[in-house]
């Protein structure tokens, strides 16, 4: 079962870089990501309140467990992990193809691994290593496509955010391990509902402070916003899909790391967007970096059995 809403995940993930990239395009950023985090918060509201006025989600998924400072102190500290990637990654996405941000996001389980080598201190067996080579072969190759395009990988600040908004989700990654494992396995055991809803209510204020010091004083200067139906695209997927996250990590016998690495395979629905969508350009080259990525992501999930 936590197979299938893991794939089912990085479909709705898929989703969600595509409205993205949809909502973006020449499009000021800072509002269009406080309006995710704003209908985000408010899909995920009447099940804060429910839980704690009423007794009628008592037992169901949808229940949002209760808890003072000691939770929510690790709670904020994941909003600010989540959003400082979202802020990185929703700018570099503005500026570069889909078909180059979405094989760098893919990633991303090389980074979870590598983290859980340095943090935890976990070793990585041989079917894990030549996966890591493989994802450091399919940027190099990924870099060498971007030239095509005119982006060059290592002068490109887009091609740096998107880079470290890749290794902050990581980091985020490695945190809800921490959060959401049981203090038998080395956790806190934070309630799953309760880490997702308060974490997008606290990312709505952070939000509303930079809109209202850093975007607001300026927007005549800067970039328009301009409203579309996509913005709201990007929080109903995300929330799917990060719903359906977290409730296959709680089920038994879930692997973070396998189901961490099953969700980049979201990258195949977007590079399909852009392809077919956004008429991206050098497709042949960028589909053989990808068939790198996907191949590095089967040798991690062999290593990871």
């Amino acid at each position: 079962m936590w197979l299938f809403l893991a794939f089912m995940s990085a479909t709705l993930l898929g989703f969600y870089d595509s409205f993205k990239k949809k909502s973006l395009n020449g499009n000021a950023v800072i509002p269009v990501l406080f309006l995710n985090t704003v209908f985000s918060s408010l899909i995920f509201l009447p099940f804060i309140i429910l839980s704690a006025t009423t007794s009628c989600l008592d037992g169901s998924i949808f229940h949002v467990a209760t808890g003072g400072w000691e939770m929510h102190k690790y709670i904020i500290l994941k909003s600010f992990i989540v959003l400082s990637s979202w802020i990185f990654g929703y700018f570099g996405m503005k500026h570069l193809p889909l078909t180059i941000v979405g094989p760098i996001n893919a990633t991303r389980p090389v980074m979870v691994l590598v983290g859980a080598m340095l943090v935890y201190g976990e070793q990585l067996n041989v079917w894990q290593w030549i996966g890591v080579l493989l994802a450091v072969a399919s940027f190099l190759m990924l870099s060498r496509s971007g030239r095509r395009e005119g982006i060059d990988f290592k002068h490109n600040r887009w091609i740096w955010a998107i880079v470290l908004a890749a290794v902050l989700g990581a980091i985020s990654g490695l945190y809800d391990k921490y959060l959401m494992a049981s203090p038998a396995a080395g956790g806190i055991g934070i309630d799953r509902m309760a880490v997702q809803s308060w974490y997008n209510i606290y990312q709505m204020g952070l939000m509303l402070v930079m809109l209202l010091l850093l975007w607001w004083p300026t927007h005549k200067k800067t970039t328009p916003f301009r409203w579309h139906w996509s913005i709201i695209g990007i929080s109903v997927f995300l929330c799917a899909a990060d719903f359906v996250y977290f409730y296959a990590l709680s089920l038994p016998g879930a692997m973070i790391s396998i189901v961490s690495m099953i969700r980049r395979g979201s990258v195949l629905v977007s590079f399909l967007f852009g392809a077919l969508v956004f008429h991206e350009h050098n497709l042949k080259a960028k589909a053989l970096d990808l068939a790198l990525v996907l191949l590095g992501m089967v040798f991690l999930y062999i290593g990871s059995k």
